[in-house]
């Protein structure tokens, strides 16, 4: 091959090579080897219940946030869809003998996992189906009926669960004495959905749905399905949605409906918020802010002087996420990549001004 033919093959691989070192690629891998490694030094109480808590609200936010920066569809039913997981786990795998609601199959654990993520899925497709025709604030509103009737479904049916909900749910024994198994899996799990994602973001399918979310009468016009599109996206969060239902149904040992009621639904919008409904990587950031405030802000001797009640600390969280919502819409993520911004323009003006005039020129040439 000619150098001139190598030339465009060199340019790509730069290109390609620019691309994968990004500031925020680095961060990212950062984070994760940062997570991966944390139960050599971190406490047992934190990796154990913080951030294991973090991996799977992180899970369910970034299928809020899947939706919404690429599909423009905020839906309040992604916890509601980790709850039908949850559920037909907990159906599935409670033995007969077992003094517990629900239908008490006795699968195999892995075996009830294929079948809740078969009947999420199904569900996601169908709930999907019905509300991908409806935009904006009637989208949401669909989602969040969903919400209100699940609840109400599982608590009245109480041959799936009652409001008294199943307990006894064990995970499978690679993860049942060994939780930090489940945390690893849990980092592992969220780096695979977070690259997903991604990567659906560049195919013809992400571009696409990126498209009707900008103009969908002109995809149509162009031969688009809107529905279907949109239908398919919400099936795919909700089947990513049950992957974080399946381990928090683990991680907890029991599931009721209280627990997909509307406070955990507003919660994992309330994470999606905090992190940034534009970042995946938000999802996480927004679920490490929630989960540590709920854990640690009490704690805080100011805080334990005013004597912080589930209420009050509520109504701390709203006026947090309100402070968020204004000063950077975009949420946390929003700040970092402002500041990120901030010191490129920052680095590239000391180069510019120490610079002479012939090498300005050279730099400013094509």
């Amino acid at each position: 091959m000619s150098p001139t033919g190598a030339a465009p093959g060199r340019v790509q691989s730069r290109r390609t090579l620019r691309r994968l070192l990004s500031a925020r690629n680095v961060v990212v891998a950062a984070a994760t080897a940062l997570a991966l490694l944390l139960p050599l030094f971190g406490s047992n109480f934190f990796v154990e219940f913080v951030m294991t808590r973090t991996m799977i609200l992180g899970i369910a936010a970034a299928t809020i946030v899947f939706l919404a920066a690429y599909g423009g569809m905020v839906s309040l039913a992604q916890y509601l869809l980790a709850g039908v997981a949850g559920f037909m786990v907990g159906n599935a795998v409670v033995a007969q003998d077992a003094w517990s609601k629900g239908l008490k199959l006795g699968w195999n654990p892995w075996v009830a996992v294929l079948f809740a993520l078969a009947v999420t899925t199904a569900v996601a497709f169908v709930l999907g189906a019905l509300a991908s025709r409806t935009t904006g604030i009637y989208f949401l509103m669909i989602t969040l009926t969903y919400a209100v009737i699940g609840y109400y479904v599982f608590g009245s049916i109480t041959p799936l669960s009652g409001f008294g909900g199943i307990t006894g749910i064990d995970p499978p024994g690679l993860f049942e004495d060994h939780p930090q198994r489940m945390y690893l899996a849990l980092v592992v799990l969220s780096v695979l959905v977070y690259v997903a994602f991604r990567v659906l973001a560049v195919t013809p399918f992400g571009l696409a749905l990126q498209g009707i979310r900008d103009d969908p009468v002109r995809m149509a016009s162009l031969g688009f399905n809107v529905s279907l599109h949109r239908t398919l996206a919400f099936t795919l969060a909700g089947f990513t949605a049950g992957l974080a239902g399946v381990f928090n149904v683990w991680w907890n040992g029991q599931i009721d409906p209280t627990s997909i009621s509307i406070g955990p639904t507003l919660d994992l919008l309330i994470v999606a918020v905090i992190g940034g409904t534009l970042s995946l990587e938000g999802a996480w950031l927004g679920a490490f802010v929630f989960v540590a405030a709920n854990n640690y802000l009490r704690n805080l001797p100011l805080v334990d002087h005013i004597g912080i009640t589930e209420a009050r600390f509520n109504t701390i969280v709203g006026v947090l996420v309100l402070l968020i919502m204004i000063l950077s819409p975009d949420g946390l993520a929003g700040i970092i990549d402002r500041i990120r911004l901030g010191l490129r323009r920052l680095v590239q003006l000391s180069r510019g001004s120490g610079a002479g005039p012939a090498e300005a020129a050279a730099g400013s040439a094509p």
